[in-house]
């Protein structure tokens, strides 16, 4: 699993780091998303797959292994 996101897209609503804060962070000045984890361990797949869900910005994705770029 590898997490993108797309802070020009981030409304600073929060719910990512709610969902997932081992893997998502706000940057102080703006509230703008921020990675703790490119690739977040398996056990965290689940809380990310819920912030990606949960973003409405629609400014995170996941791509999963396998997945053709």
């Amino acid at each position: 699993m590898k997490v993108i996101v797309d802070q020009n897209k981030c409304v600073a609503s929060g719910q990512c780091v709610l969902s997932a804060p081992e893997v998502f962070d706000q940057r102080e000045e703006d509230g703008i998303v921020v990675l703790r984890a490119e690739t977040p361990p398996e056990h965290l797949a689940a809380d990310v797959r819920q912030a990606v869900a949960l973003c409405p910005a629609q400014a995170i994705w996941v791509e999963e292994q396998g997945d053709e770029q």
